[in-house]
């Protein structure tokens, strides 16, 4: 019986080579259409049109080319089954065994800046998807091929045949509806953005995400993790140990971080939490703040910053353990320095603020919520005191207020002018939050005196606010809503403290 292999490809990276091994070695009879057809009879490849095969012409700019019976017949029938094969024969369908499609890019195309909605419309593949899963769901005598990079397997396990070829047939059709469904979800992704708003919530999720790596193990060791999706759009390693879940998580958060600002800003991480950070005129004032505010928590931690990493910083943090180090650049010299430290983490990183939706898994779903990008000015917070702050007071506070959405809750924040002082995280009372922030600041020397305290939500009692004005705090931002916010604001007056309603909560999960 003739063997055919039907090839229509975008990517036409080593096609003309594997093209060759089926005719020459295999005994093959080519399919194709289009461009890739015209490079195949280019190099003396023989091959058939599609539309002199179907006897029905491409038609509308090739939107209609490989949508007819006799190559989905010849996809989808079942060769043991009789009545299959005397339909077929009746009306001329041959058999077609070997599938060779890859998509439009419909993917790559949007993410052209200058990508218009027409382009993005036009890069909707409508065939190859359906011969793909046409191929996939009779993949018991179907090989279908949605990936380049298998082409060296494929021709391997045609030569071995047998079960091995029935096993390899068995991947590939699952990785053609894995592709196949990421594809529809970049569209639909893309298409409810244009419609409907970007981080705008999806009546159904499609997470089409292929996957990145795979980790050595979770979060912890017994745990088996890989990585999905375009992390690798935003970051490069440089140098160092691969990155293990953790750190990908830490990364993500110190980015995050790091993103609010625009003066020059370091920040020094640990379990996603800030222990440390400051906006200077240069990096190595801001290392030095940032730093002095705990000296123990960064041993093993993430260090990142919004400027280049330059040699000067470089001989500085060489010197302290670290994990990652995430820098827009690195000059020469830096990395030269950080280069004796083989296992060191280093990480460019282009990302900027974002308002993609976020997501949590939880039991039997996914949690999706828009990202907390609200952008805050001070002319929409309210000074609910009697008295003013001061011009420092307010430079303290927006800066204490960057800081404090990227802590975990229950969240406190001291904060003297653009720097931190004492960080509280995470804990199930605020009182106690605000206890460690100022047991923090004390371990390594700071004084609160003249501080402000920034929570990323309301203060329920006005014990919490009491003790802030008794570590030395003279002026507190947050929120604002609770039941008892009269009785806070009261005793903000009774200690002379300046407070600011921001009217936004930053609580994080």
């Amino acid at each position: 019986m003739e063997k055919r292999a039907l090839i229509s490809v975008s990517d036409k990276t080593g096609i003309v080579e594997f093209a060759k091994e089926l005719t020459a070695h295999f005994g093959y009879t080519i399919l194709s259409t289009g461009g890739t057809a015209k490079l195949l009879a280019e190099k003396g490849i023989p091959v058939t049109e599609v539309s002199d095969y179907t006897g029905f012409p491409e038609m509308m700019d090739g939107r209609v080319k490989t949508l007819h019976p006799k190559i989905h017949g010849g996809l989808l029938s079942l060769r043991s089954n009789e009545q299959h094969m005397a339909q077929a024969k009746e009306h001329g369908i041959g058999m077609i065994d070997l599938v060779v499609v890859n998509l439009y890019p419909f993917e790559a195309t949007v993410a052209k800046p200058n990508c218009t909605l027409e382009d993005a419309i036009e890069n909707i593949d409508i065939g190859g998807p359906s011969m793909l899963r046409s191929a996939a769901k009779n993949h018991a005598s179907v090989t279908v091929v949605c990936d380049n990079n298998d082409f060296p397997k494929v021709l391997d396990a045609m030569r071995q045949g047998g079960e091995v070829l029935q096993d390899l047939r068995k991947k590939l059709a699952l990785k053609v509806y894995q592709r196949t469904s990421a594809y529809d979800a970049a569209i639909s992704t893309y298409l409810n953005a244009k419609y409907n708003g970007e981080g705008t919530l999806p009546e159904t999720l499609n997470i089409g995400m292929g996957m990145v790596q795979k980790m050595r193990y979770g979060e912890n060791p017994h745990q088996s993790a890989a990585l999905y999706g375009d992390f690798g759009k935003f970051f490069r390693q440089l140098q160092g140990k691969e990155l293990s879940y953790n750190n990908i998580i830490d990364i993500s958060a110190a980015t995050w971080l790091i993103a609010e600002f625009e003066k020059p800003t370091l920040a020094i991480l640990k379990h996603t939490n800030p222990c440390g950070v400051a906006s200077c005129d240069n990096l190595v004032d801001a290392w030095n703040q940032a730093f002095e505010t705990d000296k123990q928590a960064p041993f093993g931690g993430i260090i990142v910053m919004n400027r280049k990493l330059e040699a000067d910083l470089a001989q500085i943090i060489a010197g302290i353990f670290s994990e990652v180090i995430i820098a827009p650049d690195f000059s020469d010299e830096a990395l030269e320095i950080l280069a004796k430290k083989k296992n060191l983490r280093l990480m460019i990183s282009t990302y900027k603020k974002s308002d993609a939706l976020q997501f949590k898994s939880v039991i039997g779903g996914l949690l999706a919520q828009s990202a907390d990008a609200i952008e805050e000015l001070k002319d929409n917070m309210e000074v609910v005191t009697k008295r003013q702050p001061t011009e420092e007071e307010w430079r303290a506070m927006l800066f204490g207020w960057k800081v404090v959405k990227h802590v975990k809750s229950n969240a406190i924040v001291y904060a003297g002018c653009e720097r931190t002082l004492g960080i509280g995280a995470g804990q199930m009372s605020r009182v106690d939050s605000s206890q460690i922030a100022v047991w923090k600041a004390e371990q390594a020397g700071l004084s609160l005196k003249g501080s402000v305290v920034a929570s990323d939500a309301f203060f329920p009692f006005a014990d919490g606010l009491v003790a802030a004005a008794k570590a030395g705090a003279t002026a507190a931002i947050q929120p604002g809503g609770s039941v008892r916010d009269a009785e806070v604001i009261e005793a903000a007056n009774e200690n002379n403290m300046a407070m600011v309603f921001t009217k936004v909560r930053h609580f994080r999960h």
